[in-house]
């Protein structure tokens, strides 16, 4: 038994209980009471859950706008029922609760009877079948709750994650899933608050434990065993009370509230170090001014999408991706035709993120401007596909009899193939290139309408850890040629032609439906060494001469540019792709430890930012580089820095820049005739 809100019903006098029976049967009965009056109860509907071993309910909501009823059973699936009495919700029910007495008297005498009536009801209604069946998405310890808020379905369940989902055609999509924090296996259910707080209530070992999204903290721990089937909470800023029944005895907390005398300054991001961090855009909110979009990745094994103001100087949280099992490493996104926003109050984009245990997630975002939200902006996040390496070895029984042979492998870099989605290949795919850590260079295929990532090719060729990737397009005469810059451990920079595999790998997967063998990329056209040790830092720009500017920054301190330029040869004996270094650039000790962001400005201008604190702006002339401008950052052991233009009002051209490491800092400045590199309000 379990009782649901009715909707179209005042909830004081009004409810819906569903009951589970023999053969999977769920039945739906509206209760209606009026004090000194007998309850007056209608047959609404009859269900049929989906045949398993502990075949019965634990949870329901109803969907009243579109007629549809949720339900989550023990075997921790959802399903999906078309409501029996959705057309007109029952006008019956609803006259009663209104205060209509004379029927519930009339029938009194009959209704007290169950047994007749109900199966005389029971004759008339059919029984219905599941219109969607998520099977097994919380495992076998079944879904604890039912939530619906904003239009949006949320789950729990006993497997320590709660889920978003969403109907699409009258069918069920899981959104996104979130692991609130260590440890708390067993949630039980979701209570949003007012102040637009998302509490999470469930059982932590031996406590029951209200856990706030917000501040990403506990705020109550009451010891009482642990797992209660039978539990009502209630809390208030006078007070707060939990019941549960614990060996047949109803037990009471009682606790008064007490004004909180802790004060956060400034809220963390992260609960370790800042990885990555991408610029996802801008988004237009009316009455606020121009509010950055950003994507972060930490050691703590989470992706947060955040806004940044430059004027609040506040960073403020819209999402937090808990997918990861190891740290996240880089991130990587997308923007390309079709993947653009509604215009400058939107925005939408393909996210990449990847790190250890060689497991890589891919999120659909839609951010657009929400005047009722704290930070102005709402990010709608859709989980699209994931990829692990040893996903194989997972499935495999007995494993802990085997020896493990492939090392863990991480994920150092990720960049994403321009140019892939146009009328040329049969499909739709977008690749994503990846520098591995066991020294691989990987080519992954990602078909967003199917929700499949799928790896096509790879090569060995570094024999060492892979660091940096970059994917860059060449157009010549109609022509199309798809390069990869790849860099590794021992200052190599390395450039591949990676065209043919990935129209290859297109045809492969059209024709086996998104499955196939990794195929083997070519030989590297050219390879460069840059640096005497490990590259950190790889960026490429275009000049407008058609040529390719490509930097590199070490753990020497050194930065090196290499300008190239790519022919395609037509003839029979020169067919292929030709890349020749025209001029390159060394400067030894530019910084004083290592160089892990560098960024070409223009074609004579470059930025660079270290672990050492400084940010230098350098011109690149003929042969050297030199020195116009330094400014120090706040942000210790900086791991990465992203960067982009804005043209101002008055038609100036400002350049913005974003700094993390320990901690996360934002900066702008003019051209080099104009001052310096200042920090950002």
């Amino acid at each position: 038994l379990s009782w649901a809100p009715r909707p179209g019903l005042p909830p004081a006098t009004a409810a819906a209980l569903l009951a589970s029976g023999p053969d999977g049967e769920m039945l739906w009965l509206d209760v209606i009471h009026h004090p000194g009056q007998a309850p007056w109860v209608r047959l609404m509907g009859r269900y049929l859950l989906p045949p398993c071993k502990q075949r019965w309910h634990t949870c329901t909501a109803f969907l009243p706008q579109e007629g549809l009823l949720v339900c989550g059973d023990r075997r921790g699936s959802l399903l999906l029922f078309r409501c029996s009495s959705s057309s007109g919700w029952a006008a019956e029910s609803t006259s009663i609760a209104n205060g209509g007495t004379d029927q519930i008297v009339e029938d009194s005498s009959s209704e007290l009877e169950p047994l007749p009536w109900l199966s005389d009801q029971k004759e008339a209604l059919p029984l219905e079948s599941p219109l969607s069946v998520l099977y097994g998405l919380h495992g076998k310890t079944g879904v604890t709750s039912v939530t619906i808020h904003r239009g949006y379905i949320y789950s729990t369940g006993r497997d320590g994650v709660y889920r978003q989902l969403r109907l699409q055609d009258q069918k069920l999509e899981v959104l996104w899933k979130h692991r609130p924090c260590k440890g708390l296996q067993w949630i039980e259910e979701l209570r949003f608050t007012p102040d637009g707080d998302l509490l999470v209530l469930g059982f932590h070992a031996d406590s029951f434990v209200v856990w706030s999204s917000r501040t990403g903290e506990n705020l109550h721990c009451i010891p009482c065993g642990g797992g209660h089937r039978s539990w009502s909470y209630c809390s208030s800023p006078s007070a707060e009370v939990f019941t549960f029944i614990k060996s047949g005895d109803v037990m009471l907390y009682h606790h008064e509230g007490k004004p909180c005398k802790q004060q956060v300054l400034l809220a963390s991001l992260h609960g370790r170090e800042i990885t990555c961090v991408r610029r996802l855009g801008a988004v237009e909110v009316p009455s606020h001014a121009t509010l950055n979009v950003f994507v972060t990745g930490s050691e703590d094994t989470t992706v947060c999408v955040l806004v940044l103001s430059e004027h609040s100087r506040a960073a403020v949280p819209l999402a937090r991706l808990s997918d990861h099992i190891s740290s996240v490493r880089t991130l990587a996104i997308t923007m390309g035709p079709g993947d653009e926003g509604f215009g400058d109050e939107s925005l939408s984009a393909l996210l990449f993120s990847a790190g250890g245990r060689a497991q890589i997630e891919c999120y659909r975002l839609l951010c657009a401007g929400d005047i009722a939200s704290e930070s102005a902006v709402a990010c709608q996040v859709i989980h699209v596909a994931s990829h692990r390496l040893d996903e194989h070895w997972e499935r495999k029984k007995n494993r802990h009899k085997l020896v493990k042979m492939d090392p863990e492998t991480r994920y150092m870099s990720l960049s994403v193939v321009p140019g892939t989605s146009t009328k040329q290949l049969p499909t739709p795919w977008k690749f994503l290139a990846a520098a591995c850590s066991d020294g691989s260079v990987r080519i992954f295929g990602l078909l967003e309408a199917a929700r499949k990532l799928v790896l096509v090719a790879e090569s060995f060729h570094h024999q060492r850890c892979v660091l940096k990737v970059e994917a860059f397009l060449h157009t010549e005469a109609g022509e199309r040629r798809h390069l990869l810059c790849s860099a590794a451990t021992d200052g190599s920079v390395v450039f591949w032609d990676i065209t043919s595999p990935i129209m290859d790998a297109a045809d492969a997967l059209h024709q086996a439906e998104g499955e196939m063998q990794p195929l083997a990329l070519d030989a590297p056209l050219v390879t460069v060494m840059a640096h005497s040790c490990g590259v950190n830092s790889l960026h490429i720009s275009e000049t407008p001469e058609g040529q390719y500017l490509v930097a590199s920054g070490s753990d020497d301190g050194s930065i090196h540019i290499c300008l190239l330029e790519v022919a395609l040869g037509r003839g029979e004996t020169t067919a292929g792709t030709c890349l020749q270094v025209l001029e390159r650039v060394s400067r030894p000790c530019a910084h004083a430890a290592h160089v892990t962001g560098i960024r070409v400005l223009r074609p004579d201008l470059l930025l660079s930012a270290s672990v050492d604190q400084r940010l230098t702006l350098w011109n690149r002339c003929p042969g050297k580089l030199v020195p116009l401008s330094t400014t120090f950052f706040h942000v210790p052991d900086l791991a990465e820095l992203d960067c982009w233009e804005v043209v101002e009002a008055g038609g100036e051209l400002r350049y913005y820049c974003v700094l993390c490491g320990q901690g996360l800092e934002m900066l702008c400045g003019t051209a080099p005739s104009e001052p310096p590199l200042q920090e950002a309000p």
